[in-house]
């Protein structure tokens, strides 16, 4: 099942050094892994809530790609280069597979409820 990485990006002040020098690196540590990167630094609209600053956005053939990216030795010796000097939220979320619907996943919902009360009962 893909896997992205979504990740709120707040870069304070003028982009340094750092943040220039991981963006020069950071795509030789995906490709191995398959990361595929969908957005970079883009600006959002926001709908509800707050949202400051941009979103950088990254595909994965599945969880297990996308850890050992996040994981790998080549990462984890640049991501100094990130976080020291951003702030960000970074999460890895599954997406849905092919015949999701909105109103299936209401009905296994109703059903898991449905079952736990009459288990409870």
């Amino acid at each position: 099942m893909t896997t992205y990485l979504i990740s709120q990006l707040r870069i304070p002040g003028i982009p340094q050094e750092d943040n220039l020098a991981y963006l020069e690196q950071v795509e030789a540590t995906t490709a191995p892994y398959g990361g595929k990167w969908l957005a970079m630094d883009t600006e959002v609209q926001v709908l509800e809530g707050a949202w400051p600053g941009s979103v950088v956005l990254l595909e994965f053939h599945d969880m297990a790609k996308a850890k050992e990216w996040y994981n790998s030795p080549e990462y984890q010796k640049i991501l100094p280069l990130r976080t020291d000097r951003t702030i960000s939220d970074l999460i890895l979320a599954d997406g849905v597979g092919p015949d999701f619907a909105p109103a299936g996943y209401a009905q296994q919902i109703r059903a898991a409820i449905a079952a736990a009360s009459d288990n409870g009962s």
